[in-house]
């Protein structure tokens, strides 16, 4: 799977627009629309921001499959997105589980 490809497959599974990705990895709207446009690949620091928004490290990126860390960061990025009442209400759930 090419960079581009894999970009891709990691947006449609958050069910993100490239307008969403842009600004969930705070590039502007023209970089990933140039990105995707022009099928290039982007330049490393665009790469890092993104892999950024995916909450991964560019290690985690280029790895085949769905890793654990994967799935861990998308909880911990989600976490951060929350209010501190869903934290809380969150925290409740969380510790009814066993």
């Amino acid at each position: 799977m090419d960079i581009l490809e894999r970009i891709e497959k990691l947006r449609k599974e958050r069910g993100w627009s490239i307008n969403n990705l842009a600004m969930e990895a705070a590039l502007t709207q023209s970089t990933v629309n140039n990105i995707y446009a022009r099928q290039t690949e982007p330049k490393i620091s665009t790469l890092k921001a993104i892999c950024g928004a995916f909450g991964m490290t560019l290690s985690e990126f280029f790895k085949d499959g769905e890793s654990e860390k994967e799935s861990d960061a998308e909880i911990i990025r989600r976490i951060r997105n929350l209010s501190e009442e869903q934290k809380k209400a969150l925290l409740v759930i969380l510790k009814g589980i066993k």
